[in-house]
């Protein structure tokens, strides 16, 4: 293997230990939710889900489920948009 690949390599594994070098600015995904699939999409911190809780309270499990696992990538503006309550400290309280 030639050494720019390698040293390619290690900088690659460096980085994927540091997600807070990715910034999200825009993300298309498919949720696969316990009864259906749902198309979630995130642009300029705006949050959207196509499930029917999402369009009454403007969030939704997988949006929340989203931003937890995204959280480092995210900017200030999308983790906490749509998300009315700190889930992790309603979470905890809850039990």
């Amino acid at each position: 293997m030639h050494s720019d690949l390698i040293s390619k390599i290690e900088k690659a594994r460096q980085y994927a230990q540091q997600p807070e070098r990715i910034a999200i600015d825009s993300l298309h995904a498919t949720f696969h939710g316990g009864n259906n699939d749902h198309h979630i999409t995130i642009t300029d911190g705006n949050w959207h889900c196509d499930c029917d809780f999402f369009k009454g309270h403007t969030t939704c499990a997988h949006v929340m489920a989203m931003q937890k696992i995204l959280q480092p990538m995210l900017s200030e503006r999308a983790r906490a948009a749509t998300n009315p309550l700190d889930a992790d400290a309603l979470s905890a309280s809850l039990g």
